[in-house]
């Protein structure tokens, strides 16, 4: 077995992942051919994205690897960029040292989110998640999420290619 494919996280492992991690650092491209990189927060969402974690993940395959979901203000350079060419790269990386590094890294198609209700929604589960918070949001979160929707748009980056590492795997040897 290649090394590669010893590190290779499994469809579940990138599912926990991404569940464990908090800040993805999405990579658009400006105008002048230059990546625009920007972290955000995010939440995982399944998807029919039809892509396989075998390095190259190939559309048509179904493995349930989610989308993830997240929101940014509309006036954002990412949001420009996406706009022009509604495709990013996103990586999650983790690890001090070598033998703890891992990460998942996608180039993604990107969907756009407009609606206001919709949009408030993702909002919504961002503060929910990133506020430990479980069952029925505070009405007063709601309020104070559903002022800010109208400046917000939602993104959903779905994986077309991922790549995985997880050097736990290899017990500390290189």
């Amino acid at each position: 077995m290649s090394r590669r494919d010893q590190i290779r996280m499994s469809d579940d492992e990138v599912r926990a992942y991404f569940a464990e991690q908090r800040v993805i650092n999405v990579a658009t491209m400006n105008p002048n051919g230059r990546p625009h990189l920007a972290p955000l927060w995010y939440f995982p969402r399944d998807s029919d994205s039809g892509v396989r974690d075998s390095g190259t993940r190939d559309s048509g395959e179904n493995d349930g690897v989610p989308a993830l979901v997240t929101w940014t203000y509309r006036k954002s350079q990412k949001i420009a960029n996406l706009q022009r060419l509604p495709q990013a790269t996103v990586l999650i990386e983790s690890g001090e040292s070598y033998e703890q590094l891992r990460g998942v890294s996608m180039e993604c198609d990107v969907a756009f989110v407009e609606d206001a209700g919709e949009t408030a929604e993702i909002g919504t589960a961002l503060a929910m998640r990133y506020a430990g918070l479980e069952g029925e949001p505070p009405d007063e979160l709601k309020a104070g999420i559903s002022q800010q929707a109208p400046k917000r748009v939602g993104l959903v980056f779905t994986p077309t290619k991922i790549v995985s590492w997880d050097h736990t795997k290899l017990g500390g040897a290189y």
